[in-house]
């Protein structure tokens, strides 16, 4: 999700420890909403839910695309908001329920380090690379992180909803952990995306991909 922060993301709670093989597995599902979407009725059943916090916030995406991300899959994102300070491998998996997702905690201590993350995925071969930016909500409960956001480039922009489980005892496990909040908000049943974030809103990254 990346609120895996962010839906993203993992790292704001501090649940049990996975599994060896899922440790850097990042499980979620992503739906794609229409402007017909009825976000006070979704707040109000999430609430409802009784989350343990919630919170907003604006979030700044960069992502790099590198020689060896496009033979092997994956893209770097550099993250830098209230809350978190990350420089993340996120592989582009043909579906996103279950990816690698590798979290590089930076810290606040000396600031963003725009200047620096850029010359140092440069050094890897950068062959593409593109900013977002989301307006979230997220709700945070003992074993799922759930966010609704708008994301947004310079040329189109998307509504999503990302359920994400934190708790991973096992795969099965945490899926269910996923559909659970589903049947809850009103989502059981509907379609959700298979692609990632940045393959909807900026579509030739899976041009670059193409024959792969």
């Amino acid at each position: 999700m990346d609120v895996s922060g962010h839906g993203g993301d993992g790292g704001r709670g501090r649940p049990a420890a996975p599994p060896e093989n899922l440790r850097f597995m990042e499980i979620e599902h992503k739906h794609v909403v229409g402007d017909g979407f009825d976000l006070e009725r979704f707040r109000q059943a999430v609430r409802a839910l009784q989350p343990i916090r919630s919170g907003t916030m604006r979030v700044r995406d960069r992502y790099y695309l590198t020689e060896g991300g496009r033979s092997r899959r994956f893209l770097f994102r550099h993250r830098y908001d209230t809350e978190l300070h990350h420089l993340t491998i996120k592989a582009l998996e043909r579906d996103t329920e279950v990816r690698t997702e590798v979290n590089l905690d930076l810290g606040h201590h000396v600031g963003s380090q725009e200047e620096q993350v850029e010359a140092f995925v440069g050094q890897l071969g950068v062959v593409w690379s593109a900013t977002l930016h989301k307006a979230l909500e997220v709700w945070y409960f003992a074993d799922c992180e759930v966010v609704y956001y708008e994301a947004s480039t310079a040329a189109s922009s998307v509504r999503c909803v990302e359920f994400e489980a934190t708790h991973k005892d096992s795969l099965n496990g945490a899926l269910e952990i996923v559909q659970r909040f589903e049947r809850a908000t009103g989502f059981e049943g509907t379609s959700r995306s298979h692609r990632s974030l940045p393959q909807i809103l900026f579509p030739e990254l899976d041009a670059m991909f193409a024959g792969r």
